[in-house]
Protein backbone atom coordinates (compact mmCIF):
# COMPACT_ATOMS: atom_id res chain seq x y z
CA UNK A 1 0.00 0.00 0.00
CA UNK A 2 1.32 3.44 -0.99
CA UNK A 3 1.08 5.96 1.83
CA UNK A 4 -1.38 8.70 0.88
CA UNK A 5 -0.52 12.31 0.50
CA UNK A 6 -2.47 14.60 2.86
CA UNK A 7 -3.29 17.84 1.10
CA UNK A 8 -4.53 19.60 4.20
CA UNK A 9 -7.24 22.13 4.60
CA UNK A 10 -8.01 24.62 1.86
CA UNK A 11 -9.80 27.72 3.14
CA UNK A 12 -12.81 28.94 1.24
CA UNK A 13 -13.08 32.60 0.22
CA UNK A 14 -16.73 33.57 -0.20
CA UNK A 15 -15.86 37.24 -0.95
CA UNK A 16 -13.65 36.82 -3.97
CA UNK A 17 -11.14 34.87 -5.94
CA UNK A 18 -7.95 33.59 -4.26
CA UNK A 19 -7.13 32.91 -0.62
CA UNK A 20 -8.85 35.05 2.06
CA UNK A 21 -7.00 37.86 3.83
CA UNK A 22 -7.06 35.93 7.09
CA UNK A 23 -7.54 32.23 7.15
CA UNK A 24 -10.54 31.30 9.29
CA UNK A 25 -9.26 27.86 9.99
CA UNK A 26 -5.80 26.50 10.51
CA UNK A 27 -4.85 22.93 10.76
CA UNK A 28 -1.85 21.77 12.65
CA UNK A 29 -1.62 18.89 10.30
CA UNK A 30 -1.13 21.13 7.23
CA UNK A 31 2.13 20.56 5.36
CA UNK A 32 1.97 23.86 3.50
CA UNK A 33 4.95 26.20 4.03
CA UNK A 34 4.29 29.32 6.03
CA UNK A 35 4.55 32.87 4.68
CA UNK A 36 4.61 31.88 1.01
CA UNK A 37 4.55 35.14 -1.01
CA UNK A 38 1.58 35.78 -3.21
CA UNK A 39 2.02 37.71 -6.47
CA UNK A 40 -1.30 39.18 -7.65
CA UNK A 41 -1.91 39.68 -11.35
CA UNK A 42 -4.79 40.51 -13.62
CA UNK A 43 -6.37 38.14 -16.05
CA UNK A 44 -5.11 40.20 -19.03
CA UNK A 45 -1.48 39.65 -18.18
CA UNK A 46 0.50 36.97 -20.00
CA UNK A 47 1.90 34.26 -17.79
CA UNK A 48 5.37 32.87 -18.12
CA UNK A 49 6.88 30.05 -16.17
CA UNK A 50 5.11 28.93 -12.98
CA UNK A 51 8.46 28.23 -11.33
CA UNK A 52 12.07 28.32 -12.55
CA UNK A 53 14.19 26.27 -10.16
CA UNK A 54 17.39 26.67 -12.27
CA UNK A 55 17.46 30.44 -12.24
CA UNK A 56 20.29 32.32 -10.54
CA UNK A 57 21.30 35.96 -10.71
CA UNK A 58 24.73 35.00 -12.10
CA UNK A 59 23.29 32.98 -14.96
CA UNK A 60 24.10 34.85 -18.26
CA UNK A 61 21.29 32.98 -19.99
CA UNK A 62 18.73 34.49 -17.63
CA UNK A 63 15.40 35.12 -19.25
CA UNK A 64 14.61 38.68 -20.22
CA UNK A 65 10.85 38.14 -20.26
CA UNK A 66 9.32 40.75 -17.90
CA UNK A 67 6.38 38.45 -17.12
CA UNK A 68 8.77 36.08 -15.34
CA UNK A 69 9.59 38.70 -12.69
CA UNK A 70 6.38 38.11 -10.73
CA UNK A 71 7.43 34.50 -10.09
CA UNK A 72 10.99 35.31 -9.02
CA UNK A 73 11.35 33.82 -5.50
CA UNK A 74 15.16 33.52 -5.52
CA UNK A 75 15.51 36.19 -2.82
CA UNK A 76 12.78 34.82 -0.59
CA UNK A 77 13.79 33.16 2.70
CA UNK A 78 11.15 30.55 2.23
CA UNK A 79 13.30 28.94 -0.46
CA UNK A 80 16.84 28.71 0.96
CA UNK A 81 19.53 28.15 -1.62
CA UNK A 82 21.91 26.26 0.62
CA UNK A 83 19.81 23.12 0.96
CA UNK A 84 21.79 19.94 0.85
CA UNK A 85 21.69 18.04 -2.41
CA UNK A 86 20.63 14.45 -2.46
CA UNK A 87 23.84 12.50 -1.92
CA UNK A 88 22.32 9.52 -3.63
CA UNK A 89 22.07 11.37 -7.00
CA UNK A 90 24.40 10.02 -9.69
CA UNK A 91 24.89 11.20 -13.26
CA UNK A 92 24.27 8.31 -15.61
CA UNK A 93 25.87 9.64 -18.86
CA UNK A 94 28.52 12.40 -18.73
CA UNK A 95 29.61 12.21 -22.39
CA UNK A 96 29.31 15.41 -24.46
CA UNK A 97 26.83 15.30 -27.33
CA UNK A 98 28.31 14.09 -30.64
CA UNK A 99 29.59 16.79 -32.99
CA UNK A 100 28.18 17.07 -36.50
CA UNK A 101 30.44 15.82 -39.25
CA UNK A 102 29.56 18.49 -41.80
CA UNK A 103 28.91 22.23 -41.78
CA UNK A 104 30.20 24.94 -39.46
CA UNK A 105 30.22 24.13 -35.78
CA UNK A 106 28.28 27.18 -34.72
CA UNK A 107 25.26 26.20 -36.79
CA UNK A 108 24.42 23.34 -34.41
CA UNK A 109 25.17 25.19 -31.19
CA UNK A 110 22.80 27.15 -29.08
CA UNK A 111 22.02 30.72 -30.08
CA UNK A 112 23.63 32.13 -26.95
CA UNK A 113 27.03 31.02 -28.31
CA UNK A 114 26.73 33.00 -31.56
CA UNK A 115 27.64 36.42 -30.11
CA UNK A 116 30.79 34.86 -28.67
CA UNK A 117 31.78 33.65 -32.15
CA UNK A 118 31.12 37.09 -33.66
CA UNK A 119 33.43 38.58 -31.08
CA UNK A 120 36.16 36.15 -32.15
CA UNK A 121 35.69 37.14 -35.79
CA UNK A 122 35.97 40.83 -34.93
CA UNK A 123 39.15 40.17 -32.95
CA UNK A 124 40.58 38.14 -35.84
CA UNK A 125 39.94 41.02 -38.24
CA UNK A 126 41.63 43.41 -35.84
CA UNK A 127 44.68 41.15 -35.65
CA UNK A 128 44.87 40.98 -39.46
CA UNK A 129 44.66 44.77 -39.67
CA UNK A 130 47.49 45.08 -37.14
CA UNK A 131 49.62 42.68 -39.19
CA UNK A 132 48.96 44.70 -42.35
CA UNK A 133 49.93 47.96 -40.64
CA UNK A 134 53.08 46.33 -39.31
CA UNK A 135 53.96 45.09 -42.80
CA UNK A 136 53.56 48.57 -44.29
CA UNK A 137 55.69 50.02 -41.53
CA UNK A 138 58.44 47.49 -42.24
CA UNK A 139 58.40 48.34 -45.95
CA UNK A 140 58.51 52.04 -45.17
CA UNK A 141 61.44 51.61 -42.77
CA UNK A 142 63.34 49.54 -45.33
CA UNK A 143 63.23 52.48 -47.74
CA UNK A 144 64.62 54.91 -45.22
CA UNK A 145 68.27 55.28 -44.36
CA UNK A 146 67.45 55.81 -40.69
CA UNK A 147 64.27 54.61 -39.03
CA UNK A 148 64.53 57.38 -36.43
CA UNK A 149 64.40 60.10 -39.04
CA UNK A 150 61.10 61.94 -39.54
CA UNK A 151 59.00 61.19 -42.61
CA UNK A 152 60.61 62.73 -45.68
CA UNK A 153 58.72 65.55 -47.31
CA UNK A 154 58.28 65.82 -51.05
CA UNK A 155 61.29 67.19 -52.89
CA UNK A 156 61.22 70.91 -53.61
CA UNK A 157 62.28 71.46 -57.21
CA UNK A 158 63.85 74.62 -58.48
CA UNK A 159 63.40 76.25 -61.83
CA UNK A 160 65.73 75.27 -64.66
CA UNK A 161 66.00 78.92 -65.64
CA UNK A 162 67.24 81.65 -63.34
CA UNK A 163 64.42 84.15 -63.78
CA UNK A 164 65.96 87.62 -63.96
CA UNK A 165 64.20 90.65 -62.48
CA UNK A 166 64.23 92.51 -65.79
CA UNK A 167 62.36 89.72 -67.54
CA UNK A 168 58.76 90.60 -68.30
CA UNK A 169 56.19 87.85 -67.64
CA UNK A 170 53.54 88.10 -70.34
CA UNK A 171 51.20 85.27 -69.49
CA UNK A 172 50.78 82.15 -67.36
CA UNK A 173 48.71 79.24 -68.59
CA UNK A 174 47.32 76.57 -66.23
CA UNK A 175 47.36 72.99 -67.43
CA UNK A 176 43.61 72.76 -66.94
CA UNK A 177 43.08 74.93 -70.03
CA UNK A 178 45.19 72.56 -72.15
CA UNK A 179 42.88 69.62 -71.48
CA UNK A 180 39.98 71.44 -73.17
CA UNK A 181 41.82 72.11 -76.45
CA UNK A 182 41.34 70.09 -79.61
CA UNK A 183 42.53 70.50 -83.17
CA UNK A 184 42.75 68.23 -86.21
CA UNK A 185 45.51 68.61 -88.78
CA UNK A 186 45.64 67.09 -92.26
CA UNK A 187 48.27 64.55 -93.25
CA UNK A 188 51.77 66.06 -93.24
CA UNK A 189 54.00 66.63 -96.25
CA UNK A 190 57.49 65.10 -96.39
CA UNK A 191 60.05 67.75 -97.31
CA UNK A 192 63.37 65.95 -96.94
CA UNK A 193 64.98 62.68 -95.73
CA UNK A 194 68.51 62.80 -94.32
CA UNK A 195 70.81 60.19 -92.79
CA UNK A 196 71.12 56.41 -93.09
CA UNK A 197 69.41 53.50 -91.37
CA UNK A 198 70.44 49.96 -90.50
CA UNK A 199 68.01 47.03 -90.60
CA UNK A 200 66.27 45.87 -87.45
CA UNK A 201 67.45 42.52 -86.08
CA UNK A 202 64.34 40.42 -85.54
CA UNK A 203 66.17 37.88 -83.38
CA UNK A 204 66.04 40.29 -80.44
CA UNK A 205 62.26 39.75 -80.29
CA UNK A 206 63.00 36.28 -78.90
CA UNK A 207 64.91 37.58 -75.88
CA UNK A 208 63.38 36.49 -72.57
CA UNK A 209 64.40 36.93 -68.91
CA UNK A 210 65.73 33.36 -68.97
CA UNK A 211 67.63 34.12 -72.18
CA UNK A 212 68.78 37.66 -71.42
CA UNK A 213 71.35 39.50 -73.51
CA UNK A 214 74.08 41.78 -72.21
CA UNK A 215 73.73 45.44 -73.18
CA UNK A 216 76.71 46.50 -75.29
CA UNK A 217 78.50 49.85 -75.30
CA UNK A 218 78.83 51.86 -78.50
CA UNK A 219 81.50 54.37 -77.61
CA UNK A 220 82.53 55.14 -81.19
CA UNK A 221 79.10 56.05 -82.54
CA UNK A 222 78.06 59.67 -82.20
CA UNK A 223 74.60 60.85 -81.24
CA UNK A 224 73.45 64.39 -81.98
CA UNK A 225 71.04 66.64 -80.05
CA UNK A 226 71.13 69.73 -82.24
CA UNK A 227 68.83 72.66 -81.46
CA UNK A 228 66.40 74.03 -84.03
CA UNK A 229 68.23 77.28 -84.71
CA UNK A 230 71.50 75.37 -85.28
CA UNK A 231 69.93 72.94 -87.72
CA UNK A 232 71.18 73.88 -91.21
CA UNK A 233 68.27 72.14 -92.91
CA UNK A 234 65.69 74.05 -90.84
CA UNK A 235 67.41 77.35 -91.67
CA UNK A 236 67.45 76.47 -95.33
CA UNK A 237 63.78 75.57 -95.30
CA UNK A 238 63.01 78.81 -93.45
CA UNK A 239 64.79 80.81 -96.12
CA UNK A 240 62.71 78.98 -98.71
CA UNK A 241 59.55 80.04 -96.85
CA UNK A 242 58.67 76.43 -96.04
CA UNK A 243 58.63 76.95 -92.27
CA UNK A 244 56.12 78.74 -90.09
CA UNK A 245 55.56 82.19 -91.53
CA UNK A 246 52.99 84.92 -90.96
CA UNK A 247 54.90 88.07 -91.72
CA UNK A 248 57.91 86.59 -89.88
CA UNK A 249 59.20 83.20 -88.73
CA UNK A 250 58.86 81.53 -85.35
CA UNK A 251 61.47 79.07 -84.06
CA UNK A 252 60.76 76.76 -81.12
CA UNK A 253 64.15 75.97 -79.68
CA UNK A 254 65.81 74.58 -76.56
CA UNK A 255 68.96 75.52 -74.74
CA UNK A 256 72.15 73.50 -75.17
CA UNK A 257 72.46 70.97 -72.38
CA UNK A 258 68.78 71.20 -71.52
CA UNK A 259 66.99 68.59 -69.46
CA UNK A 260 65.06 67.79 -72.64
CA UNK A 261 68.15 65.93 -73.87
CA UNK A 262 67.79 63.41 -71.04
CA UNK A 263 65.02 60.96 -70.18
CA UNK A 264 62.91 61.27 -67.08
CA UNK A 265 62.71 58.22 -64.81
CA UNK A 266 60.02 57.57 -62.22
CA UNK A 267 58.66 61.05 -62.90
CA UNK A 268 55.00 60.21 -62.23
CA UNK A 269 55.58 57.67 -59.46
CA UNK A 270 54.31 58.13 -55.91
CA UNK A 271 57.46 56.58 -54.47
CA UNK A 272 60.03 59.35 -53.75
CA UNK A 273 63.57 59.02 -55.07
CA UNK A 274 66.69 59.89 -53.07
CA UNK A 275 67.35 63.61 -53.05
CA UNK A 276 71.16 63.42 -53.01
CA UNK A 277 72.39 64.11 -56.54
CA UNK A 278 75.35 61.73 -56.21
CA UNK A 279 73.05 58.81 -55.28
CA UNK A 280 72.81 56.30 -58.13
CA UNK A 281 69.01 56.29 -57.72
CA UNK A 282 68.51 60.06 -57.66
CA UNK A 283 66.43 61.69 -60.39
CA UNK A 284 69.48 63.20 -62.10
CA UNK A 285 71.59 60.02 -62.00
CA UNK A 286 68.72 57.93 -63.31
CA UNK A 287 68.13 60.40 -66.17
CA UNK A 288 71.75 60.13 -67.26
CA UNK A 289 71.64 56.34 -66.94
CA UNK A 290 68.41 56.12 -68.94
CA UNK A 291 69.88 58.25 -71.76
CA UNK A 292 72.91 55.95 -71.90
CA UNK A 293 70.71 52.83 -71.99
CA UNK A 294 68.42 54.27 -74.66
CA UNK A 295 71.28 55.18 -76.98
CA UNK A 296 73.06 51.83 -76.70
CA UNK A 297 69.85 49.81 -77.00
CA UNK A 298 68.89 51.62 -80.23
CA UNK A 299 72.17 50.48 -81.82
CA UNK A 300 72.40 46.95 -80.41
CA UNK A 301 69.12 45.70 -81.90
CA UNK A 302 70.33 46.34 -85.46
CA UNK A 303 71.94 44.09 -88.08
CA UNK A 304 75.45 45.51 -88.11
CA UNK A 305 76.65 44.08 -91.43
CA UNK A 306 77.70 47.36 -92.97
CA UNK A 307 74.61 47.67 -95.17
CA UNK A 308 72.57 50.82 -94.70
CA UNK A 309 69.54 52.38 -96.31
CA UNK A 310 70.53 55.86 -97.47
CA UNK A 311 68.28 58.81 -98.25
CA UNK A 312 68.28 62.14 -100.07
CA UNK A 313 71.09 63.71 -98.05
CA UNK A 314 73.62 62.43 -95.47
CA UNK A 315 73.44 63.23 -91.78
CA UNK A 316 73.50 67.07 -91.66
CA UNK A 317 75.33 67.14 -88.30
CA UNK A 318 78.13 64.62 -88.94
CA UNK A 319 81.59 65.42 -90.21
CA UNK A 320 83.06 63.52 -93.11
CA UNK A 321 84.38 60.12 -92.08
CA UNK A 322 82.73 60.28 -88.66
CA UNK A 323 80.91 57.17 -87.44
CA UNK A 324 77.35 58.08 -86.53
CA UNK A 325 74.47 56.20 -85.04
CA UNK A 326 71.75 54.68 -87.19
CA UNK A 327 69.24 57.50 -87.53
CA UNK A 328 67.22 59.19 -90.25
CA UNK A 329 65.86 62.72 -89.96
CA UNK A 330 62.46 63.19 -91.55
CA UNK A 331 61.59 66.85 -92.11
CA UNK A 332 57.81 67.17 -92.33
CA UNK A 333 55.36 70.05 -92.69
CA UNK A 334 51.86 70.35 -91.20
CA UNK A 335 49.24 72.90 -92.19
CA UNK A 336 47.82 74.61 -89.09
CA UNK A 337 45.65 77.09 -91.00
CA UNK A 338 45.63 78.90 -94.33
CA UNK A 339 48.61 81.09 -93.44
CA UNK A 340 50.54 79.05 -90.86
CA UNK A 341 52.61 75.92 -91.53
CA UNK A 342 54.68 74.02 -89.00
CA UNK A 343 57.93 72.27 -89.97
CA UNK A 344 59.52 69.77 -87.58
CA UNK A 345 62.53 67.45 -87.63
CA UNK A 346 61.44 63.91 -86.74
CA UNK A 347 63.61 60.84 -86.10
CA UNK A 348 63.44 57.13 -86.86
CA UNK A 349 66.18 54.72 -85.80
CA UNK A 350 65.74 51.64 -87.99
CA UNK A 351 64.04 50.10 -90.99
CA UNK A 352 62.84 46.64 -91.97
CA UNK A 353 60.96 44.94 -94.77
CA UNK A 354 57.43 44.00 -93.77
CA UNK A 355 55.08 42.48 -96.37
CA UNK A 356 57.43 43.61 -99.14
CA UNK A 357 57.16 47.17 -97.92
CA UNK A 358 59.68 49.38 -96.14
CA UNK A 359 58.67 50.10 -92.55
CA UNK A 360 60.27 52.67 -90.26
CA UNK A 361 60.85 51.95 -86.56
CA UNK A 362 61.57 53.96 -83.46
CA UNK A 363 63.68 52.24 -80.79
CA UNK A 364 63.44 53.08 -77.09
CA UNK A 365 64.22 51.27 -73.85
CA UNK A 366 62.56 51.27 -70.44
CA UNK A 367 65.00 50.68 -67.61
CA UNK A 368 64.58 48.92 -64.27
CA UNK A 369 66.92 50.19 -61.57
CA UNK A 370 65.51 48.69 -58.36
CA UNK A 371 62.33 46.59 -57.93
CA UNK A 372 61.95 48.14 -54.47
CA UNK A 373 60.96 51.44 -56.10
CA UNK A 374 58.96 50.14 -59.06
CA UNK A 375 57.08 47.49 -57.09
CA UNK A 376 57.38 44.86 -59.86
CA UNK A 377 60.32 42.53 -60.44
CA UNK A 378 60.79 42.27 -64.19
CA UNK A 379 62.71 38.99 -64.05
CA UNK A 380 59.74 37.32 -62.39
CA UNK A 381 56.85 39.04 -64.18
CA UNK A 382 57.97 39.79 -67.75
CA UNK A 383 57.54 36.27 -69.08
CA UNK A 384 54.10 35.59 -67.62
CA UNK A 385 52.64 39.04 -66.86
CA UNK A 386 54.12 41.42 -69.42
CA UNK A 387 50.92 43.44 -69.55
CA UNK A 388 51.11 44.09 -65.80
CA UNK A 389 54.72 45.25 -66.16
CA UNK A 390 53.76 47.70 -68.92
CA UNK A 391 50.82 48.99 -66.86
CA UNK A 392 53.15 49.60 -63.94
CA UNK A 393 55.56 51.51 -66.21
CA UNK A 394 52.66 53.60 -67.50
CA UNK A 395 51.93 54.54 -63.90
CA UNK A 396 55.54 55.43 -63.03
CA UNK A 397 56.72 56.86 -66.39
CA UNK A 398 53.59 58.21 -68.05
CA UNK A 399 55.36 61.32 -69.37
CA UNK A 400 58.22 59.41 -70.98
CA UNK A 401 55.99 56.86 -72.71
CA UNK A 402 53.69 59.61 -73.97
CA UNK A 403 56.73 61.47 -75.33
CA UNK A 404 58.00 58.41 -77.21
CA UNK A 405 54.54 57.73 -78.63
CA UNK A 406 54.15 61.32 -79.82
CA UNK A 407 57.59 61.18 -81.47
CA UNK A 408 56.64 57.98 -83.31
CA UNK A 409 53.36 59.51 -84.49
CA UNK A 410 55.04 62.69 -85.73
CA UNK A 411 57.74 60.72 -87.52
CA UNK A 412 55.17 58.51 -89.23
CA UNK A 413 56.81 55.35 -87.85
CA UNK A 414 55.09 52.08 -88.63
CA UNK A 415 56.27 50.40 -85.45
CA UNK A 416 57.72 51.45 -82.12
CA UNK A 417 59.92 48.92 -80.32
CA UNK A 418 60.16 49.06 -76.52
CA UNK A 419 63.00 47.26 -74.80
CA UNK A 420 63.07 46.22 -71.15
CA UNK A 421 66.58 46.78 -69.82
CA UNK A 422 67.54 46.05 -66.21
CA UNK A 423 70.64 46.37 -64.10
CA UNK A 424 72.71 43.24 -63.55
CA UNK A 425 72.49 44.10 -59.86
CA UNK A 426 70.40 46.87 -58.25
CA UNK A 427 73.56 48.56 -56.92
CA UNK A 428 75.45 48.35 -60.24
CA UNK A 429 74.42 51.17 -62.57
CA UNK A 430 77.14 50.49 -65.16
CA UNK A 431 76.21 46.99 -66.39
CA UNK A 432 72.82 46.11 -67.84
CA UNK A 433 70.98 43.30 -69.62
CA UNK A 434 68.11 43.23 -72.12
CA UNK A 435 65.24 41.13 -70.76
CA UNK A 436 62.63 41.53 -73.51
CA UNK A 437 61.63 43.57 -76.56
CA UNK A 438 58.03 44.34 -77.57
CA UNK A 439 56.63 46.01 -80.66
CA UNK A 440 53.55 48.25 -80.90
CA UNK A 441 51.82 50.23 -83.62
CA UNK A 442 51.95 53.90 -82.59
CA UNK A 443 48.27 54.66 -83.22
CA UNK A 444 47.08 51.61 -81.32
CA UNK A 445 49.51 52.27 -78.47
CA UNK A 446 48.40 55.91 -78.23
CA UNK A 447 44.83 54.72 -77.71
CA UNK A 448 46.01 52.24 -75.11
CA UNK A 449 47.73 54.94 -73.05
CA UNK A 450 44.94 57.51 -73.64
CA UNK A 451 47.09 59.88 -75.71
CA UNK A 452 44.65 62.04 -77.66
CA UNK A 453 46.21 63.36 -80.88
CA UNK A 454 43.53 66.01 -81.28
CA UNK A 455 44.30 67.33 -77.80
CA UNK A 456 48.04 67.19 -78.53
CA UNK A 457 47.66 69.30 -81.66
CA UNK A 458 45.24 71.63 -79.90
CA UNK A 459 47.94 72.51 -77.36
CA UNK A 460 50.51 73.10 -80.12
CA UNK A 461 48.10 75.26 -82.10
CA UNK A 462 47.19 77.41 -79.09
CA UNK A 463 50.86 78.08 -78.21
CA UNK A 464 51.69 78.89 -81.84
CA UNK A 465 48.78 81.33 -82.06
CA UNK A 466 49.82 82.94 -78.79
CA UNK A 467 53.43 83.37 -79.89
CA UNK A 468 52.50 84.67 -83.32
CA UNK A 469 50.63 87.55 -81.66
CA UNK A 470 53.78 88.68 -79.84
CA UNK A 471 56.06 91.31 -81.25
CA UNK A 472 59.39 90.31 -82.76
CA UNK A 473 61.82 89.26 -80.05
CA UNK A 474 62.96 86.42 -77.83
CA UNK A 475 60.75 84.62 -75.32
CA UNK A 476 61.07 81.77 -72.86
CA UNK A 477 58.32 79.28 -72.11
CA UNK A 478 58.95 77.85 -68.61
CA UNK A 479 57.01 75.30 -66.65
CA UNK A 480 56.53 76.21 -63.01
CA UNK A 481 58.55 73.68 -60.94
CA UNK A 482 55.86 73.28 -58.28
CA UNK A 483 52.56 74.20 -59.99
CA UNK A 484 50.76 72.76 -63.03
CA UNK A 485 51.20 75.83 -65.21
CA UNK A 486 53.59 77.39 -67.73
CA UNK A 487 54.73 81.00 -67.98
CA UNK A 488 55.89 83.10 -70.92
CA UNK A 489 58.68 85.61 -70.33
CA UNK A 490 60.04 88.26 -72.68
CA UNK A 491 63.85 88.15 -72.44
CA UNK A 492 66.71 90.13 -73.99
CA UNK A 493 68.13 88.85 -77.29
CA UNK A 494 71.41 87.83 -75.58
CA UNK A 495 69.72 86.28 -72.51
CA UNK A 496 71.46 82.90 -72.82
CA UNK A 497 74.56 83.96 -74.67
CA UNK A 498 76.41 86.27 -72.28
CA UNK A 499 75.62 86.72 -68.58
CA UNK A 500 73.12 83.86 -68.31
CA UNK A 501 75.10 81.12 -70.00
CA UNK A 502 75.86 78.19 -67.73
CA UNK A 503 79.52 77.70 -66.90
CA UNK A 504 81.02 74.33 -67.90
CA UNK A 505 81.61 71.78 -65.18
CA UNK A 506 85.14 71.27 -63.86
CA UNK A 507 87.09 68.64 -65.73
CA UNK A 508 86.93 66.16 -62.85
CA UNK A 509 83.11 66.44 -62.79
CA UNK A 510 82.49 66.15 -66.50
CA UNK A 511 80.78 63.01 -67.79
CA UNK A 512 83.35 60.55 -69.12
CA UNK A 513 82.73 57.56 -71.39
CA UNK A 514 82.76 54.20 -69.60
CA UNK A 515 85.87 52.07 -69.57
CA UNK A 516 86.09 48.35 -70.16
CA UNK A 517 85.98 47.58 -66.44
CA UNK A 518 82.71 49.47 -66.08
CA UNK A 519 84.15 52.55 -64.33
CA UNK A 520 83.12 56.07 -65.18
CA UNK A 521 79.82 57.63 -66.13
CA UNK A 522 77.92 56.23 -69.06
CA UNK A 523 76.41 58.59 -71.65
CA UNK A 524 78.10 61.41 -73.49
CA UNK A 525 75.29 63.81 -72.62
CA UNK A 526 75.08 66.45 -69.93
CA UNK A 527 72.30 68.46 -68.36
CA UNK A 528 71.90 71.06 -65.61
CA UNK A 529 70.50 70.18 -62.23
CA UNK A 530 66.87 70.87 -63.08
CA UNK A 531 63.51 69.28 -62.58
CA UNK A 532 61.36 71.09 -65.15
CA UNK A 533 61.56 71.99 -68.81
CA UNK A 534 61.88 75.14 -70.82
CA UNK A 535 61.50 75.99 -74.50
CA UNK A 536 62.93 79.06 -76.14
CA UNK A 537 60.76 80.80 -78.72
CA UNK A 538 62.30 83.33 -81.04
CA UNK A 539 60.18 85.31 -83.45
Amino acid sequence: MVEGFEVGGVPFNPDGWGPPDCATTTTTTSNLPLNVPFAPFSRSEKLGRIADWTRTFNNPARSKNPSDAVFDFSNDDSFPGNADDDSTFRLVDGKPPPRPKFGPKWRFQQQRQLPHRRDEEVEAKKREAEKERARRDRLYNMNRSNVNMPRREAAVFKSSVDIQPEWNMLDQIPFSTFSKLSFTVPEPEDLLFCGALETYDRTVDRITPKNERRLERFKNRNFFKVTTTDDPVIRRLANEDKATRVGNKLFFDKRDGSQLDLLSVHETSQEPLPEAKDDINSAYSLSVEAAYINQNFSQQVLVRDGNKVTFDEPNPFANEGEEVASVAYRYRRWKLDNDVFLVARCEVQSVMELNNQRSFLTLNALNEFDPKYSGVDWRQKLETQRGAVLANELKNNANKLAKWTAQALLAGADMMKLGYVSRVHPRDHFNHVILAVNGYKPKEFSSQINLNQASMWGIVKSIVDLCMKLKEGKYVLVKDPSKPQVRIYEVPPDAFENDYVEEPLPEDEQVQPPTEDGQGAEPNVAAPDVEDKEVEAQA
